[in-house]
């Protein structure tokens, strides 16, 4: 598969709009799988680190969802938005509250939980991802969050849009601030399969040998991720790969298998819709191949 698809390297475009990412070559091609026993399965530039963007909201929303509990769904849908991801439409019409938490608007409302309900948010954000993905290294790239934090003006506009709703309480800034690191987060494919591995294996995670949430919320956070983690093309997703999954404008998609494994793709050249063009293709490809799907 590999080779297939470094036949097509030069797809897709990389994120134009943060200036960190802008300039990633479109000759990078990683993927990893993690089976339920944590076997791992590579090929590629697999080791090769990413910003991985709004991959991380997936492991945001688990914290919120362990810190808060179905009241999350108070302040956040749980419905597809058929809008872009950092559409601003939908949330004048329904007063504050964001379809879903992997559009931006939710995810900044779940970064408000985040902020609210630990002392030290950015450091147990942290320590959740290194525990996930049994990697000590993993960190922020301060120059992806400056750069985010410098071109964020749709981010920023809608983070206050919502605190005019009263949807947010913390300080703006400070919830911004917040969601800039999340996305700032540098890993490779590897290290971001290892960290879906709970989403596989009915909650728990292998990497720390913790149960991180139930089985039953396992599966709902698998369900978020198939109705609205590509954003408005999450049925044609759904339709074309066939699995739950998670994408980033850095180039990485995160897809699980339920009951058998997790995966991360990467490349860097995104389609029309914000997803990496060729990590979609080999997903596709996978799904094909091992006859591998939810359908």
């Amino acid at each position: 598969m590999d080779a297939e698809v470094r036949k097509r390297f030069g797809e897709g475009r990389a994120a134009s709009y943060i200036d960190a990412l802008a300039n990633v070559p479109l000759d990078r091609f990683g993927m990893a799988l993690v089976t339920r026993d944590g076997t791992v399965h590579e090929v590629g530039d697999s080791r090769e680190g990413f910003s991985i963007q709004s991959i991380s909201k997936v492991h945001t929303v688990t914290m919120a969802l362990d810190a808060i509990g179905d009241a999350l769904w108070e302040r956040v849908d749980r419905e597809p938005s058929g809008d872009p991801f950092n559409s601003l439409i939908q949330l004048e019409y329904e007063k504050g509250i964001p379809r879903n938490p992997f559009m931006n608007a939710g995810a900044l409302v779940v970064a408000d939980v985040l902020l609210s309900a630990h002392e030290r948010p950015e450091q147990v954000l942290l320590e959740f991802m290194r525990a996930r993905s049994g990697s000590t290294d993993v960190g922020g790239d301060e120059v992806v969050a400056r750069s985010e934090r410098e071109s964020g003006f749709r981010n920023i506009a809608t983070a206050n849009f919502i605190r005019s709703f009263g949807n947010i309480h913390n300080d703006v800034d400070a919830v911004l601030d917040f969601y800039f690191l999340q996305c700032s987060l540098k890993m490779d494919c590897v290290q971001l399969a290892r960290s879906m591995q709970f989403l596989a294996c009915g909650g728990y995670c292998g990497m720390s040998g913790k149960q991180v949430v139930s089985a039953q919320m396992s599966t709902r956070i698998n369900s978020l991720m198939m109705t609205a983690g590509t954003y408005d093309a999450a049925g044609d997703f759904a339709y074309y790969v066939g699995l739950p999954a998670k994408s980033g404008v850095g180039g990485g998609i995160v897809a699980v298998v339920p009951h058998v494994m997790s995966l991360c793709v990467w490349y860097p050249g995104l389609d029309g819709k914000g997803n990496s063009q060729l990590g979609k293709y080999a997903l596709h490809r996978f799904t094909q191949l091992t006859g591998l799907s939810v359908f």
